[in-house]
């Protein structure tokens, strides 16, 4: 584990960061605690994901329960205590353009480095699961468009993400993906490309910069960071790996209390109590109540 005083160098905007060489890695963080953690280890953006967020938040699965106010909260905390820039999951938009509108703004204002709307029909359902629809491809160009039109400054960005290979086809996805694009799109995000010859013709297909979706147990292979680099990715969320190994941890720790009664012989590594109190913050605590203790 890192050190977590370590003085990382100032990042520079994601904007910045997508005019330069090399593929940013942005794992998935999906509450407070996630989102410490990760941001100790100096990745270059980190990754609001829908599913955990709504899964931690609201003990719900993603499926277009969730709404702007309970998500947007989420993005405000997250964004101001990550040093990393945030990428932040607003699903549809949560409604019609006027919606959207409002919920680039609200987005924006909470300090995401950039947004995430997708083209499926409301209620969403989470990617890589099935029954998926889109709605008209030009009522999602509309979507962008506002959504551009809406921003405040350049360097919060838009990506535009299409779920249309499911259901309609790799070439309709694609035929999406352009069409965002001109729309006003700064990164695009083909969802679930099956094989890795997909993943290569949508490399192939635009020059703008491109998410890749690594979902572990998911529609889409999880290839290496060269892999994805040479294919053209740019970007590189893993939105669930963190969720589904602390639940996985969880699960064996909450059997082994049931089983034995104790914690005694942990099956599964804990983190020291110390380094816990010490990314939660408590140091700034106890440093606090020494400097303004009352003198006896």
């Amino acid at each position: 584990m890192p050190d977590m005083t370590t003085n990382f160098p100032t990042l520079i905007s994601l904007s910045q960061r997508l005019k330069q060489p090399g593929l940013v890695v942005a794992p998935g963080v999906h509450d407070m605690v996630s989102l410490r953690l990760a941001d100790t280890f100096g990745f270059e953006a980190l990754y609001m994901t829908g599913f955990g967020t709504v899964a931690s938040h609201l003990g719900l699965p993603d499926a277009g329960i969730a709404t702007y106010s309970d998500m947007v909260g989420r993005v405000k905390a997250m964004a101001s205590m990550a040093r990393a820039p945030l990428i932040a999951d607003g699903d549809t938009g949560y409604g019609g353009l006027l919606n959207v509108c409002h919920t680039v703004r609200g987005y924006e204002s909470a300090g995401a480095a950039a947004i995430q709307l997708e083209d499926q029909e409301f209620p969403k359902k989470c990617g890589h699961t099935p029954g998926r629809r889109v709605i008209p491809m030009a009522d999602m160009v509309r979507k962008i468009q506002v959504a551009r039109d809406s921003r405040s400054s350049s360097d919060f960005l838009i990506i535009a993400r299409t779920d249309a290979r499911s259901t309609l086809g790799l070439d309709e996805a694609l035929r999406r993906a352009e069409a965002y694009g001109r729309a006003g799109a700064d990164i695009l995000f083909v969802e679930s490309p099956e094989t890795v010859e997909e993943m290569q013709k949508i490399g192939r297909s635009t020059d703008l910069p491109l998410i890749a979706n690594m979902v572990e147990g998911g529609r889409t292979p999880v290839l290496s960071q060269r892999e994805l680099e040479t294919i053209g990715y740019k970007i590189a969320i893993f939105p669930v790996t963190a969720l589904l190994a602390a639940t996985e941890a969880m699960k064996t720790v909450y059997s082994q209390l049931k089983n034995t009664g104790s914690s005694a012989g942990a099956a599964v590594p804990l983190m020291p109590f110390g380094d816990l109190t010490h990314l939660m913050g408590f140091q700034e605590v106890w440093d606090f109540d020494k400097r303004y203790a009352e003198e006896n």
